[in-house]
């Protein structure tokens, strides 16, 4: 039976996974209201938590994100501690999810193919990364720095500090990466 504490928790974690489902897919608010036929206003809204979610605005909502409305909402399956990572593939990388909860700290398994000849192109974004590279080596450009990354190196860094990661090859590369808000920082403890 579900309370009306879960429910209202669960209605709570919709807006932050609507705006998560739409930046994964680089779609802008404009892009989604014209795909859905949902206003920006409401868009915006939703995804704020300034207006509660309906079924026919979530049926439409899963459509567009080509995820299952339990995923929409973040629904636990019930019975199984298992995540069932789907993949994302953003920036020409493979993303797969490794935590199901929105919010706070994210953590992903990321498969990045080689580009020996990729040209960095740095940016900055809120947050903080730990990023530990489990085969294959990264090439990672943080501010004025230029470290290559090989298997069971670790590096963290605050990501207002411009940073480009990628794959110089010659074989796929793959990395542990925990992302989390502003001021929040992985606790390593031995």
């Amino acid at each position: 039976m579900v309370t009306d504490d879960a429910l209202a928790v669960s209605l709570q974690r919709v807006g932050p996974r609507l705006r998560q489902l739409r930046l994964e897919r680089d779609a802008t608010l404009a892009d989604l209201s014209a795909e859905t036929g949902i206003s920006v206003s409401t868009l915006s809204r939703l995804e704020s938590g300034g207006r509660k979610p309906t079924l026919e605005l979530l049926l439409a909502l899963a459509k567009a994100h080509r995820v299952s409305l339990d995923d929409l909402v973040d629904a636990p399956e019930t019975g199984d501690p298992r995540v069932r990572s789907r993949p994302v593939q953003r920036h020409g990388m493979t993303f797969l999810p490794l935590t199901r909860r929105p919010g706070g700290l994210q953590a992903y398994k990321q498969v990045l193919p080689p580009r020996p000849d990729a040209v960095p192109d740095p940016r900055t974004h809120e947050g903080y990364e730990w990023l530990y590279v489990l085969s294959g080596r990264l090439r990672l450009v943080l501010g004025t720095r230029d470290l290559l990354l090989k298997p069971g190196e670790v590096v963290e860094f605050d990501t207002r500090t411009p940073h480009w990661l990628s794959n110089p090859g010659p074989d796929p590369a793959e990395a542990l990466a925990v992302y989390g808000p502003q001021g929040e920082r992985m606790h390593v403890r031995s």
